[in-house]
């Protein structure tokens, strides 16, 4: 009887510490994503060694030797050229352990050798298969690893780009099961079981395995609540970045330096990071990059900052007189307090800078940075004067250019990365295959994300994981995300058509706070951040693109009249005419024409028994409550949005508000053409009626997109400017 107890606890025991052994390969899986391990299956190889001898409990010196030649079996394969246990592999062996020990000993583990970071790493796992082996197997004790490891996964899945979902779900089903069986050996060791078919294992297993899993069915199935707290990483490492780093710019949420892994949600600042006195709204430009990885951006070449003379910047944004117009601008930017970036933010066009302290100004002709210096060291400035020239682009020199690509430009503009899925470049060809023109498939492309299912959002936005590519992620998978997704995703489109095109960065006009004569003071915070996308026309130069959903381009267009041939036009706007071919006649048999001229007669007489006042009766109930609801459409249409307005007070609520308004505009003749910027339609609407209330709900609806939700305070002012704007126009 002892005999048979001993082997069902043997098997329980060993079913317990294999348990121990999955649960602690949770804490291996993430390696490869969290840190520079590279090869971690050769550690899941070496973990499963080092277990199965603990578990077959040989002597202490035998498991010592096995587990010790195997480590230095797998450093040999890692690091070592010679033959092992040779001579020169000794010598070359204590040398590096020489070494690291000395650093070790003095702290500078930041030079400790990947030979020596990988022993101390194995010899952990030893140590480890030691030590759950006596909590799993000797003292049944296993709920405090099992919450350990709980606490490191969820640790991992909120602060990396490791995704744990899967993970928690093993863990789960492993650690019941682990409790289980823990529980039910001290029982059998407590106490006497009477009945022999009691002591057989399955007795007993299969029900605790099948109990386990279904509560982890039920635990899948179930509803989820969705996640209480923003994301907070992005949070935190805007917050500690370059932190204790002296004179380092500290980066705000919302704009960063490293762009090579982008995605993820973030947490939107609303601080304020500089005012701009100017008379125009724009782009305020900070750099571009041109190499996509299928994970984010890098620039192709390291920086090469060249000193301006006198503070004249020797850049070119676009061409000069072709297909351009410009305006002669002075601004002024202000930064606030604490708030300066070690970047200067400039407009296109720019020519010249000049500030109140003796700073040099560097340009890097790689991404078009420009920073200030003071006796050499990066100098963030307080704030500094603009001369620029505002561009104004015209479309059908865009549209009709033909002139070629400078070889430079193709080369390093197009590119794109072997891993990019072919759907990409399908996608980019299925939206611009009716299109010849440059300007017509950018354009194509540019509109193809506000007339399709993407949504802007900056929480719940995924990171693609170690094999997804993320313009692929996000045009076919997730469709959710910020200005990154929708500004990277249309450069790659734009390269697989062999179309140059760049990623730039840097702020949005931010929104009007005051007027200072004829200036506008526009204040742009961190939620300002913004990317768009630039295309190369060879004869006009860098032309920017707004590609991302619910934000309009700054940048000037224009029609030059003159320049349209109006020879076609006519043909072009008239459907061609359809000839509807002859049906030839059939003749029918004598008695299918009695039948039919049977039919036609009774028909005849049908038709005359019709009691035709009741159906006009039933058509006039019918089409006059019809015609009376289509007439006053808008009206009650109007009540109903006005009361969600009211009672809801969100940003979702307003945007249909808004798309309401342009709505009734198109039906009152202010239709909006789809080059036109959502301000240049506010302003010929407030031209028309002698307001200015479309202006202030459109500045109302960017702020909205821009900050990712509505001002609640603001809303029922808001609300009140839109209700006078519909009377206004339904009269």
């Amino acid at each position: 009887m002892n005999e048979q107890k001993n082997i069902s606890i043997f098997f329980y025991t060993t079913i317990l510490y294999l348990c121990g052994f999955f649960l602690f390969l949770e804490w291996l899986y993430p390696l490869e994503q969290v840190s520079d391990t590279t090869n971690s299956i050769i550690f899941v190889i070496y973990t499963f060694f080092c277990f199965f001898i603990s578990l077959f409990k040989l002597r202490w010196w035998i498991g010592l030797v096995l587990k010790g030649f195997a480590l230095l079996f797998i450093l040999n394969g890692l690091y070592f050229t010679e033959a092992m246990l040779s001579p020169l592999w000794m010598e070359q062996l204590l040398m590096e352990v020489s070494f690291n020990l000395q650093v070790l000993f003095s702290a500078e583990w930041y030079y400790l050798t990947p030979m020596f970071r990988s022993f101390l790493f194995l010899l952990l796992i030893w140590l480890m298969s030691y030590l759950l082996y006596y909590w799993f197997v000797q003292m049944k004790r296993v709920f405090l690893f099992i919450l350990l490891t709980f606490i490191y996964l969820a640790i991992l899945d909120t602060f990396t780009v490791y995704d744990a979902s899967i993970s928690i779900i093993r863990v789960f089903v492993i650690s019941f099961t682990a409790l289980g069986i823990a529980n039910l050996i001290k029982e059998m060791d407590r106490e006497f079981m009477r009945f022999g078919w009691l002591k057989n294992s399955f007795v007993w297993l299969m029900p605790l395995l099948a109990i386990v899993f279904f509560s982890a069915m039920i635990g899948l199935a179930a509803p989820k609540a969705e996640p209480q707290w923003p994301d907070p990483v992005p949070f935190i490492q805007s917050t500690a970045e370059n932190a204790g780093g002296g004179n380092s710019a500290v980066q705000k949420v919302g704009y960063g330096e490293d762009d090579s892994r982008l995605g993820g949600s973030f947490i939107q600042d609303d601080s304020p990071v500089f005012n701009a006195y100017t008379s125009e709204n724009h782009y305020w430009r900070i750099e571009t990059k041109d190499v996509y990885t299928g994970k984010g951006w890098i620039s192709s070449s390291e920086p090469n900052y060249v000193e301006q003379n006198n503070g004249s910047i020797d850049l070119d944004t676009f061409g000069e007189g072709v297909g351009v117009e410009a305006e002669s601008v002075d601004s002024y930017v202000e930064f606030y307090d604490n708030e300066a970036l070690n970047k200067l933010v400039y407009p296109y066009g720019i020519n010249e800078v000049t500030t109140g302290d003796e700073a040099q100004f560097f340009l890097d002709t790689n991404t078009e940075a420009i920073e200030a210096r003071i006796n050499g060291a990066v100098a963030h400035l307080a704030g500094y004067h603009l001369e620029y020239d505002h561009p104004s682009y015209e479309m059908n020199t865009l549209r009709n250019s033909t002139k070629g690509d400078p070889e430079e430009i193709m080369e390093q503009y197009t590119q794109v990365p072997d891993t990019l899925p072919g759907r990409v470049g399908d996608l980019a060809e299925e939206i611009t295959s009716v299109h010849e023109t440059r300007y017509d498939k950018t354009k194509a492309i540019e509109r193809y994300f506000a007339s399709n299912d993407y949504v802007y959002q900056t929480t719940d936005v995924p990171v693609p994981s170690a094999n997804e590519d993320y313009v692929d992620q996000f045009l076919f998978d997730s469709q959710i995300g910020y200005c990154d997704n929708f500004s990277t995703s249309m450069v790659i489109m734009l390269r697989t058509l062999d179309i140059p095109a760049r990623w730039a960065k840097g702020f949005t006009s931010g929104v009007v706070v005051d007027e200072d004569g004829s200036n506008t003071i526009y204040q742009v915070t961190n939620a300002n951040a913004h990317s768009w996308v630039e295309v190369y026309f060879p004869e006009t130069g860098w032309v920017p693109f707004e590609p991302t959903k619910g934000f309009s381009n700054l940048s000037d267009f224009h029609v030059d009249v003159d320049s349209n041939p109006e020879e076609g036009e006519g043909d072009l706007l008239e459907a061609p005419e359809i000839e509807t071919p002859e049906q030839p006649e059939t003749d029918l048999p004598e008695e299918a024409e009695a039948d039919t001229a049977a039919s036609e007669e009774t028909a005849a007489n049908t038709a005359g028994n019709i009691n035709w006042w009741l159906i006009l009766l039933i058509l006039s109930v019918i089409t006059v409550p019809s015609i009376f609801i289509y007439k006053t459409r808008y009206r009650w249409q109007t009540k109903v949005l006005t009361a969600k307005l009211h009672k809801n007070k969100d940003a979702e609520t307003f945007q249909d508000a808004y798309h309401y308004l342009i709505k009734i505009l198109g039906d009152h003749g202010y239709t909006r053409d789809p080059d036109q910027t959502l301000r240049e339609f506010a302003e010929l609407v407030d031209t028309g009626y002698s307001t200015d209330e479309m202006g202030q709900l459109t500045g109302y609806y960017e702020q909205m997109l821009y900050k990712n939700g509505a001002n609640q305070p603001k809303i029922n002012e808001v609300t009140q400017l839109w209700k006078n704007l519909i009377y206004r126009i339904m009269g």
